[in-house]
């Protein structure tokens, strides 16, 4: 198994010149988050939901209010030094796919109008089996999938020679393949490669994309629960280039919400009978999940998180074969605007039964958007900083965070915040906050 680096290995260098931003798949998401990147540069509307635009983090001992915003404490890349790209199977350019996804309403997209039809996407290694309810026209056309990953480096060293930009960060924004289960191919990076050259099917779209990005020294971040860097292969092919990678699978809606409430039961030492969850979402992502096949990908990627955060075999008073169901239905009518349903059953005091039932409305792209952001300013900043390889401090973002080899990776979203900021006080030569507070006592 490949070794993890997550220690500094220089002090940061600055953040200077461009950084490039681009996003395999130009849907909601992506076209959320650029527009509204655009958006804040131009002073019409706060980032919020992004924790390195709005975020504080303390330094030192309480006593000495030092609080800054992570973005005046840390050396990140600055908003208007972002240049994006895109590569997307339809041609549509930006402003045309972010009217089509329906996510932003019109007083906000034609002030950027000009903005957004400018970014025209790339075409997209993509095949159809791997995402079976989507078809498009603007794809690569190789003899094998090497020749395609190939291709893709090109595309990046163009993109970067084209706008100038010094670094890239690559982000998975397009839509959830079909469940692919780790294999020999993805053991060892020969066996990645030769399984390339040989065209061989346990070799997707997205796997390709990661290769490319680590080859061109490019940290990859995984929006979807697709099997990429999370192989053998990948991790230390990123090792070897000195590549930041992280997570895969955006923590936004429901998962996010189980985060929440699942250490709060936890640290009350509640039990738990079941939860039922259920979805409705009505756009592309909705309706390539209405597949079988990609469904069973997301699943495993939200079906984790629970059990990893009440932690059974510790607690088999209370969480011993706990219920966990997820179901997503695809429903055109909400559009973006995905709505979830958690029926919670607990255990109290005595084994007396409660419930706790969620309703939660939530725009989808609305709350990944500012992941992306994050997510692309962090890699970067994790790269200059001299970290490569896995990056479990940005387990924040993710519903299946990667760890080392024989550790359980934090699925608590309160420990994950906590690891988050201490790795930014620690690469930045500040003391850790373990918020233990007695000095505050001691005479």
């Amino acid at each position: 198994m490949p070794e993890t680096v997550t220690s500094a290995q220089q002090a940061p260098h600055p953040a200077s010149g461009k950084l490039g931003i681009l996003t395999p798949g130009l849907g909601a998401v992506a076209t959320t988050f650029i527009a509204g990147v655009e958006s804040v540069r131009r002073g019409l509307s706060a980032p919020i939901g992004s924790l390195t635009q709005m975020a504080t983090i303390r330094l030192g001992k309480r006593t000495e209010g030092r609080s800054p915003l992570i973005k005046d404490f840390v050396p990140l890349a600055d908003l208007n030094d972002i240049v994006f790209g895109a590569w997307d199977p339809i041609a549509d350019d930006a402003y045309t796919a972010a009217k089509k996804a329906g996510v932003l309403e019109e007083r906000d997209l034609e002030p950027i109008a000009d903005f957004m039809k400018a970014i025209v996407p790339m075409p997209a290694v993509f095949e159809n089996k791997y995402v079976t309810r989507l078809t498009g026209e603007n794809v690569k056309q190789g003899r094998t999938k090497r020749e395609l990953a190939e291709a893709l480096r090109q595309d990046i060293r163009d993109f970067k020679a084209k706008t100038g930009a010094e670094r890239v960060v690559l982000v998975w924004c397009a839509s959830t393949e079909i469940f692919i289960k780790p294999g020999p191919q993805h053991a060892t990076i020969e066996a990645f490669e030769r399984a390339m050259d040989e065209n061989d099917e346990a070799i997707a779209p997205s796997m390709l994309y990661a290769w490319a990005a680590i080859m061109e020294g490019a940290p990859y971040c995984n929006g979807a629960p697709n099997l990429a860097v999370d192989t053998p292969a990948l991790q230390q092919l990123a090792i070897d280039r000195g590549v930041p990678i992280s997570g895969k699978d955006f923590k936004t809606g429901q998962t996010w919400m189980k985060t929440v409430v699942a250490p709060g039961l936890k640290a009350r030492m509640l039990g738990l009978e079941g939860w039922y969850s259920t979805n409705i979402l009505g756009n592309r992502d909705g309706e390539v999940l209405d597949d079988p096949a990609s469904f069973k990908t997301k699943e495993e990627s939200k079906l984790s998180v629970l059990h990893t955060i009440l932690q059974p075999e510790l607690y088999p008073a209370l969480y011993k074969d706990f219920s966990h169901v997820v179901r997503i239905n695809y429903y055109p009518p909400r559009g973006d605007n995905k709505e979830g349903w958690d029926n919670i059953d607990i255990r109290g005091w005595m084994g007396y039964p409660m419930q706790i039932k969620i309703n939660f409305l939530c725009r989808d792209s609305i709350l990944a958007a500012p992941l992306v952001l994050d997510l692309a300013l962090l890699s970067d900043f994790a790269q200059r900083a001299g970290m490569k390889g896995i990056q479990e401090w940005l387990s924040f973002y993710y519903k299946s965070p990667m760890a080392a080899p024989g550790l359980q990776p934090e699925h608590d979203l309160f420990i994950q915040q906590t690891k988050l900021k201490n790795t930014l006080r620690h690469l930045m030569g500040e003391e850790q906050i373990t918020h233990l507070g007695l000095e505050y006592y001691q005479s």
